[in-house]
Formats: C-alpha cells, structure tokens, sequence
C-alpha cells in the first residue's frame, strides 16, 4: 500500500514539474526578447547539418559539430518557442551540474542569477552543454569540454595527467582516444574548423583576460594536477584562453559553487563589475 502511495505520489510530482515547466515556456516564449547566437549562430547552424551542409557555412559558429545535436530537435519549432526551450533546458543543465558538483540551494540561486548565466541565457549561448562536461566520465565529458575549450580546457589538461598518472599511456589512450577520433573525422567532413576561432580574438566584446591571467592560470592548474582537484582546474580554464566572453566565465563560477559564501562574493564581484561597466 505504502509503495503504490509513494508511487503514485512520485507520479504527481513529475506531472505537476513538466505543467510547471511547460507554463514557464509558454511565457518565455512571449516575453523573451529574440537571442542574437541562437538566432544567428546556433539554429542556422543546425538547419545546415539537417540538410546535409556544413554548419561552418553560417558565419560566427566555430564550435564542435556536435554542440549542435541535442539542438536539432529544437529546429523545427518557432523560433520564440525554440528559444524558450533552450532557456529551460540551460537552466536546468546548470542547475543540475551545480548540484552535481555539491552546490547548496543558495549557491544554485546565486549561480542562475549571476551575470554570466543571465548573459548566456538572454543571448542563446550553449554554455552549459560544455560545463556538463565537468561532472561526465573523462572519455565522455572532453566531448562536451571540447565545445568550448575556453570553458574547460585546464581541465582536460588536468584529466591528462590523470589518465598519465594512473595507467600512463594506456590510461592516455584510453581517455583521449574517443574524441581525438572524432576531431580527426569531423575535419575530414568539414576542413580544419578550429581554424576558425583565431578570428574571434579580436572582437571588441572579448572578455579575456589573456594574457595578463597566464600566471594565474597556470598556479590554478599546477594545484589542481598537484592536490588532485579538477575545481582548481575549472578555475584555471578562462584564464588560460585568449578569447572569452561574458557568459562563458559560468565555468570558473562552477569552481566555487560547492561554497555560499564564496559564490556569494564572486557573484556580488560580478555585479559590482557589471555596474561599473554600465556607468562607469
């Protein structure tokens, strides 16, 4: 009796979710201003690989071809609609990435309400599908890395010395192997696309902090490879790339999500240097 209750009352919660989720669409989807990359970049995109063309066609998408494919089903619908999904499925994607990495529900707030993930979020980036890579098995989640390296790319360098200091090159091989086939293939189908990026250096709106963050950048990584925490790794990331903007900094957020009150400053930092870009 017990367990039919339980279940039945587990049944409840997801219907009453998906209703609640499917309102929260529906007025996102008439009061969402059009997103710039989801409109320009990221659904043109994915039309072109539907239609058997290349994405690299569209001008300004320079990402994995696979970033595109849990897109797809998005392609089809209105673009309001589309992009609507697309805010909740990020929410929930960060969300779920924050919890994942030991976030308490104050910092999951301060994080949804950050100016990197309301950034992301208003312009229709993909941010969070490379932070899932964070919390992914190694082999799986450079794939999701490999997207936006300037998200995650310490990290990747630091599951290298993983894999190195556990099984050395068998380790190596096993870890990379995956997506370094898949790069190989995706240039066979579409040319050098990573080629691409080294025109984005230098737009006005590049966020970088390269290369002034190089030694901040490489202490992150040596004590995330020398204490064994990828969070150190996390951090180390954008400060490693010569080109980031606004919404990708989400990832060194992440670095300190499992702390409110250090997630807390960091947010608070966020705004402060938000207001002083607006008025200053």
């Amino acid at each position: 009796m017990n367990e039919t209750r339980n279940s039945k009352y587990k049944t409840g919660q997801i219907v009453l979710l998906a209703l609640a989720i499917a309102v929260i669409t529906g007025i996102m989807t008439i009061t969402l201003p059009p997103a710039v990359d989801w409109r320009t970049v990221f659904r043109p995109a994915a039309r072109e690989l539907i239609s058997g063309r290349s994405p690299y066609n569209v001008e300004g998408f320079f990402n994995a071809p696979w970033a595109l494919l849990p897109l797809i089903p998005l392609v089809p619908l209105p673009e309001s609609i589309g992009r609507a999904v697309l805010v909740v499925i990020s929410l929930i994607a960060f969300e779920y990435t924050a919890c994942r990495m030991g976030a308490k529900l104050p910092a999951v707030l301060l994080l949804l309400l950050s100016p990197p993930v309301l950034h992301g979020l208003l312009n229709g980036n993909i941010d969070w599908l490379a932070t899932l890579g964070f919390i992914l098995p190694p082999q799986i989640g450079l794939f999701f890395i490999v997207i936006k390296p300037q998200v995650g790319v310490a990290v990747a360098v630091y599951w290298l010395a993983e894999a190195w200091r556990e099984e050395r090159w068998r380790g190596v091989v096993r870890v990379f192997g995956p997506v370094t086939a898949a790069m190989l293939l995706s240039f066979l189908l579409f040319g050098p696309w990573p080629l691409r990026f080294e025109r984005e250096l230098s737009l006005w709106w590049n966020a970088s902090l390269w290369p002034t963050s190089i030694p901040v950048g490489l202490a992150l990584l040596v004590a995330a490879i020398h204490r064994r925490k990828v969070e150190y790794a996390i951090g180390a990331s954008p400060c490693l790339s010569p080109y980031i903007l606004l919404h990708s900094w989400v990832g060194a957020l992440l670095a300190v999500v499992a702390s409110v009150p250090e997630t807390a400053a960091a947010v608070v930092g966020l705004w402060i240097l938000v207001g002083i870009r607006a008025f200053g």
